[in-house]
């Protein structure tokens, strides 16, 4: 079930990164780097009362003028009517209610989704009580009180934000369909790739309008098999700043991962494999989907015998962390093994899906325990008793030890890509629970 998005809104200086923080709490703090990438985090999973929601933040917008200010503004407001199921529109107590929160207020009101207005810095509300009233001006219902910095408020806020959160859908017959999410930069050819799947094919069942994001739903049907293609096509207009277009494809990409079972990241062949492309291929691998690298524009480059080779390394090195995806060479304007895409996917649902019988899975790890011995520390060596895989899409594993702080994270690798040797696992991240027999399986 995918998690509702919750988009932070506000000018610059009200306080956006402050309460991303506080919300997000301990998760961005401690935030585990994940070798060989670096991602900038504008988004972390948040829970409040035992409901789970992506927050976004909107921030890094530093205009020079007012006449710029409105505008991006706008475009960032756009983005969050856009992308996500509840917005926070942040304001500022201290520096009172301004024109440009006037208007972006205006398009909040029309988009219909659920809007809830914060004003920030309200470290004292006996002392700030009038000053708060004044944003009921705006419009947009009643203005919650929050102190970001000493983290006033926020319980009241969480509590509004989860009133908005839809219900738990009931189609028992949509979770059997694959949900694919293209994703990748913006004018890198996904929607040309989608044109391509339904135009060559000719086989829509129907386009379901998505139900909170401006991104069209499609479903296509090849060799009997259903699939729903979310298309996250990218921004409507050019001229943009390079690190806007970059946070915003970002946003985008967020959300649409969080409803789909594999991810398509499409590459740009001209281009080459980017730092922004491991920023986007990142936030399927932090969620565990299947993943696709599809070099689009295949058909556009200079080839020789070593050309596919060379190209398929360099994304290897960029895309590290991700050694598991499979990786096709397309062009979509010409249709060059497209349909191989469709192969790829089943393989790699197929793999997310791979039970793995215990005694098998012992055995292996039995093995590569013989082969390299696990690590010790200060005369206490790393015993693995038992192995069990507890769940799929990801394949997850628990593994018992007997001190769960000698499980290294150079070893479980190890182990992982033993575990990859033998079962394949193609296509999909993998993820282990180490625990201390004795602990409950939570």
């Amino acid at each position: 079930m995918s998690r509702p998005v919750v988009a932070i809104v506000g000018r610059p200086n009200v306080g956006k990164s402050t309460l991303f923080n506080a919300l997000a709490g301990s998760r961005i703090s401690i935030v585990k780097d994940t070798p060989g990438v670096t991602r900038d985090r504008i988004y972390a999973d948040v829970s409040w009362l035992d409901k789970k929601f992506t927050l976004i933040d909107t921030g890094g917008i530093e205009p020079d003028s007012g006449d710029i200010l409105l505008s991006r503004m706008r475009e960032q407001a756009q983005i969050a009517i856009d992308t996500a199921d509840v917005i926070i529109f942040l304001t500022d107590v201290r520096q009172g209610l301004q024109d440009a929160d006037a208007k972006v207020a205006d398009m909040l009101r029309r988009s219909a989704k659920p809007v809830i207005l914060v004003v920030n810095k309200v470290d004292s509300l006996e002392k700030y009580q009038m000053d708060v009233f004044e944003f009921y001006n705006l419009g947009i219902g009643e203005p919650v009180p929050v102190s970001s910095a000493n983290m006033m408020g926020l319980g009241d806020l969480l509590d509004e934000v989860v009133k908005h959160f839809p219900e738990e859908a009931s189609g028992e017959e949509e979770e059997d369909i694959p949900r694919i999410a293209v994703v990748g930069k913006p004018n890198v050819g996904k929607s040309s790739l989608i044109n391509r799947l339904l135009g060559e094919e000719r086989v829509i069942v129907s386009d379901i309008a998505g139900t909170t994001r401006d991104a069209v739903d499609t479903r296509v049907r090849w060799n009997g098999n259903e699939y729903v293609f979310i298309d996250t096509a990218g921004l409507r207009r050019k001229g943009k700043v390079k690190e806007e277009i970059e946070h915003y494809s970002v946003l985008r990409t967020v959300s649409a991962v969080e409803r789909a079972n594999i991810v398509v990241l499409l590459i740009d062949a001209v281009e080459g494999v980017t730092e922004q492309d491991a920023k986007i291929a990142g936030i399927a691998h932090d969620r565990g989907k299947g993943v696709i690298i599809a070099v689009n524009k295949w058909d556009a480059v200079e080839k020789n015998d070593k050309t596919i080779y060379t190209f398929t390394s360099r994304v290897k090195e960029v895309l590290s962390f991700m050694p598991y995806a499979k990786i096709l060479f397309i062009s979509a304007k010409t249709g060059q093994r497209v349909p191989k895409l469709f192969e790829a996917i089943d393989l790699v649902i197929q793999n997310q899906n791979l039970r793995v019988q215990t005694g098998v899975l012992n055995e292996i790890i039995s093995e590569a325990a013989a082969m390299q011995q696990p690590p010790s520390d200060k005369g206490k060596r790393l015993k693995i008793f038992y192995a069990t895989e507890v769940s799929v899409c990801p394949p997850t594993f628990v593994i018992f030890v007997n001190d769960k702080e000698l499980m290294h994270f150079s070893y479980l690798r190890y182990l992982e890509n033993k575990i990859r040797d033998a079962f394949g696992f193609e296509g999909t991240s993998l993820k282990f629970i180490v625990r201390e027999r004795g602990e409950k399986e939570s």
